[in-house]
């Protein structure tokens, strides 16, 4: 049997002139997306920057058609959440053995 690991990061690019205005802008998308889906997502990178940020989220799951398919139905939600732009991004799909769990 299998576990399945999907990660999913993007590079956000905004029109914020401030930090504070570009955290307004990302972190309720953030919180918007985990309320949404069964996803753990944070903040990675250029929290010290105003005009991009990397954000990324995961899902674990037992089927992969299943967390595939959610991965991208959230990245879709992220992307349309507004007031940024998804400039990169990037999907993998990882499978783990749990034999020796069974």
């Amino acid at each position: 049997m299998k576990a399945y690991l999907g990660l999913y990061t993007a590079r956000l690019e905004t029109p914020a002139r401030s930090l504070k205005e570009k955290r307004a802008l990302i972190k309720p998308a953030l919180e918007r997306l985990k309320a949404r889906f069964p996803v753990s997502a944070a903040r990675l990178y250029g929290l010290d920057a105003w005009g991009y940020e990397v954000v990324g989220f995961t899902l674990l799951g037992n089927d992969p058609a299943w967390v595939e398919e959610t991965m991208r139905a959230a990245a879709r939600f992220l992307a349309e959440a507004g007031g940024f732009q998804v400039a990169l991004e990037e999907f993998r799909l990882e499978a783990f053995e749990l034999d020796g769990l069974i």
